[in-house]
């Protein structure tokens, strides 16, 4: 299981403010934590974090882990001092009104609280219906809009509270695992790489804008110019009541990382995971996406310049986009084991067309 430095950076960073456009805290923590471990560390005009083995090796490979959650932004201040907003990513109202939150801005964070209209006061119809966030305000205690801006502003971030908490030995919940979860995934195999004097090029890189249109990893794959390149983020864990496992496939909290095959996959990669998995003996899950799932970095990797040879590899999460998404240590840390095994086998000369040359 992962060590006490390790932990305590995942607990650091799951609590880090990052919503999408302003990930600084992440990238902070990030950057911070693999300095020590590696050749070199810098960051892009995007947010982008990017770690690296062996700057000069021509052979590249790349690991990316988006850093950016959910959230929200300030779009409007009203004259009882409440914070009006826009969603940033893709947001469950039905999870939202109630919920504790962080205004992000430059004197620091202001805490608040999503608001709505009182149960009491709903006519019955309402009762049954979701509240539109149009409908919704943060309050930060405020009683005017003068009062309100001298602490915030329209177009400040917002993330919702640091929440991180262990519920028992290998699982935790926390706001944004997604994908912070997949981002500590890269860091951890960067640092086990860094002790096994790898000669390929290594870039673990924690992106940003994901959750707005995979941005982050646009930019950082064209610069970073990977011959291979892992995408790691959260999948859907089945293993919970009236999910049509005939539909969504069979992934379970503990399982594994689950390994994936789709047209954002290529197979020649993919058998060098399974391959290395199975002779390290570490636990992993298959699942068959019904399309090019085009919803991760993966995706936006592999179509870089004239194509990269891409695999997806996803943390089960249960509750995903909400304020307690559930992971399991034990599917991190096999798969940062797979990749680290996978990359240090790597010798620059493979060839990965699927049937060869």
């Amino acid at each position: 299981m992962f060590g006490r430095e390790s932990l305590k950076f995942l607990e650091r960073f799951m609590n880090c403010a990052s919503p999408s456009g302003y990930e600084v805290e992440a990238a902070k923590c990030f950057r911070e934590y693999l300095a020590p471990y590696c050749d070199e560390v810098r960051g892009d005009v995007m947010g982008n974090s990017i770690a690296v083995l062996n700057p000069g090796a021509k052979f590249r490979v790349m690991l990316a882990g988006h850093y950016d959650e959910i959230g929200f932004q300030i779009v409007y201040i009203s004259e009882e001092g409440l914070l009006y907003f826009r969603q940033n990513g893709g947001i469950d109202k039905l999870n939202i009104p109630a919920s504790e939150v962080d205004i992000i801005t430059p004197k620091g964070r202001v805490p608040g609280v999503i608001g709505k209209k009182p149960i009491h006061l709903l006519k019955p119809a309402e009762r049954d219906q979701a509240v539109e966030l149009s409908d919704m305000w943060i309050d930060i205690g405020a009683s005017s809009r003068a009062e309100a801006e001298r602490s915030v502003s329209v177009g400040d971030y917002v993330a919702m509270r640091a929440n991180f908490r262990m519920l028992n030995k290998t699982r935790f919940v926390s706001k944004g695992t997604d994908d912070k979860i997949g981002a500590f995934v890269v860091a951890e195999t960067m640092r086990e790489l860094s002790k096994r004097g790898v000669k390929i090029g290594v870039y673990g890189v924690g992106t940003v804008q994901e959750e707005v249109g995979l941005r982050g990893a646009h930019a950082s794959a064209f610069g970073v110019d990977p011959a291979v390149g892992f995408g790691i983020d959260v999948g859907f864990a089945t293993d919970l009541p009236d999910i049509p496992k005939k539909q969504w496939g069979d992934a379970s909290l503990g399982g594994g990382p689950i390994l994936n095959r789709s047209c954002d996959n290529n197979p020649v990669l993919g058998e060098l995971l399974r391959k290395a998995a199975k002779a390290h003996k570490f636990a992993y899950q298959e699942s068959a996406a019904h399309r090019a799932t085009g919803g991760t970095d993966t995706a936006c990797i592999q179509l870089t310049r004239a194509g990269v040879a891409t695999a997806l590899l996803s943390i089960p999460n249960r509750y995903m986009h909400s304020m307690v998404e559930m992971c399991d240590l034990r599917d991190a840390e096999a798969a940062v084991g797979i990749l680290t095994e996978t990359i240090a086998a790597l010798t620059g000369r493979e060839c990965f067309i699927p049937g060869g040359r």
